[in-house]
């Protein structure tokens, strides 16, 4: 039976998902991060797969998202990567509490998350050398060159001053793991992407694993595609992710 606990973390609200009889033993830790517009309840079925493989799956809600939503989330586009940013600031706080409770099993903590949450994935990989594993479901590891496509895209871009773009795109350069990817450092990463993702485009994520794989800073780096999938994550892509996670923790 898997428990689900709604907490707060210093002011954060999460849920923390963990088998019943398992809540006081320590355990490998995953935080799983939702995608825009969404919310932490929404990726439940991402969370109890997770801890259907004895691991701790804790999934907080993003700024502007779900119990932290301030208004139409959308009138929160032009602060997309500010969101990510902030997620990859809180990350440790949330860290810091279970390991202060002695519930994170040989520091073993991995990160994973669909869209936005697997771009805040992928920033997460790059900046903090202590996470164990990562799982990446149509997200991207090149936030910088995804920013630009966007900010092309975004209607109303015209009337936003150039030197806020410019200081949305310099603070992305820390995470930025396309240009960084010897950060990897010979962790466990997995990429689950569809061909015809209509969101977040495929051929950048499959043209930066192709670049790296054969290094050997990537050689436990793996890469998922289905052909025809669009921005979607099927049960099939959540049960590997899932299965992913219990292999990595074995090891």
């Amino acid at each position: 039976m898997i428990s689900v606990l709604s907490k707060e973390i210093n002011g954060l609200p999460v849920l923390e998902l963990v088998s019943e009889n398992k809540q006081n033993e320590a355990l490998p830790l995953v935080i799983f991060y939702h995608g825009w517009t969404g919310c932490k309840e929404q990726v439940l079925t991402q969370g109890y797969e997770l801890a259907k493989q004895n691991l701790r799956v804790i999934l907080p809600d993003a700024l502007y998202h779900g119990q932290r939503q301030v208004g139409n989330v959308l009138a929160h586009q032009f602060e997309f990567w500010q969101i990510v940013v902030n997620s990859v600031k809180e990350f440790p706080q949330i860290v810091e509490y279970y390991r202060k409770l002695n519930l994170i099993k040989n520091q073993q903590i991995g990160v994973s998350g669909l869209s936005m949450g697997g771009i805040t994935t992928c920033a997460l990989f790059s900046v903090y050398d202590w996470i164990s594993a990562a799982v990446c479901l149509e997200g991207s590891p090149c936030p910088i060159q995804f920013a630009k496509l966007l900010i092309e895209t975004m209607p109303g871009i015209e009337n936003i001053a150039p030197e806020y773009i410019n200081k949305q795109l310099e603070q992305l350069a820390s995470i930025d793991l396309s240009h960084n990817p010897q950060k990897i450092a010979k962790r466990p990463l997995h990429f689950w992407h569809g061909t015809a993702d209509e969101m977040v485009p495929y051929q950048p994520t499959k043209d930066f694993y192709d670049c790296i794989k054969d290094h050997s800073y990537a050689q436990n780096v793996t890469f998922t595609t289905t052909p025809g999938a669009k921005h979607k994550v099927s049960y099939e892509t959540t049960l590997e992710m899932a299965e992913k996670f219990a292999k990595y923790f074995k090891e």
